[in-house]
């Protein structure tokens, strides 16, 4: 495993991750550190490899766009200070172009998505050892329906950047692409966006294979 004894991962995004995280900091008793893919990682880490005792946290914020975890950055990331970071953002940011198209002042574009993504890396880099950035996605198997596509679009500033920085990257728009081979997205997720058991599940698993830790 790709992990160290002792490593901090904290994982970081918006409702996909936040499922009712623990606030301030999603990490503790009781479900602090909510319901999604984050917990999954969370306990097969410690089912798998137990002496390693890998403290994990959980900093999604349901809504956020990448402009939002910019402007909280320094608190729910760089202070936390974490040996890891996995950073899925890019939901929002696509969404909110398509079920609010008139607000346009609350649309992420292309541009500003990039400016922002490689901002936070460059702001991280030198002081978080290792970096995932994973893609936003859509859980819908037509990639000519114009919100896939508009997410795929994203899903490649997130791959290009990763390549830019030497960072990590997870394609989880693929990850869900394989299962959509064999199940309906309503059965993964109502709105193609927040998954459900099932979804988290492939989204846990897509981190736990790239960290090396067999399923």
């Amino acid at each position: 495993m790709l992990l160290a004894p002792r490593s901090k991962l904290l994982f970081i995004g918006d409702s996909i991750t936040d499922c009712e995280r623990a606030r301030p900091v999603g990490e503790g008793l009781f479900g602090a550190i909510g319901k999604s893919y984050v917990g999954l990682v969370e306990g097969f880490l410690a089912a798998t490899h137990p002496g390693h005792a890998i403290r994990v946290v959980n900093m999604g914020t349901s809504g956020h766009t990448v402009l939002d975890l910019k402007a909280r950055w320094q608190t729910d990331v760089l202070d936390l200070k974490p040996d890891w970071l996995a950073i899925m953002i890019g939901v929002n940011d696509v969404w909110r172009q398509f079920d609010l198209p008139l607000q346009t002042e609350i649309h992420v574009s292309p541009d500003t998505y990039t400016r922002a993504l490689n901002e936070l890396v460059e702001a991280s880099r030198a002081r978080i050892p290792n970096i995932i950035l994973m893609t936003p996605f859509y859980i819908e198997p037509n990639r000519a329906d114009a919100m896939r596509a508009r997410m795929d679009e994203y899903g490649a500033i997130v791959k290009k950047t990763a390549a830019q920085h030497n960072v990590r990257f997870i394609d989880t728009q693929a990850a869900f692409d394989a299962v959509l081979q064999h199940m309906h997205a309503n059965a993964i997720a109502w709105d193609r966006v927040h998954p459900n058991n099932i979804g988290h599940a492939v989204l846990a698993r897509a981190v736990l294979n790239h960290l090396g830790v067999s399923l």
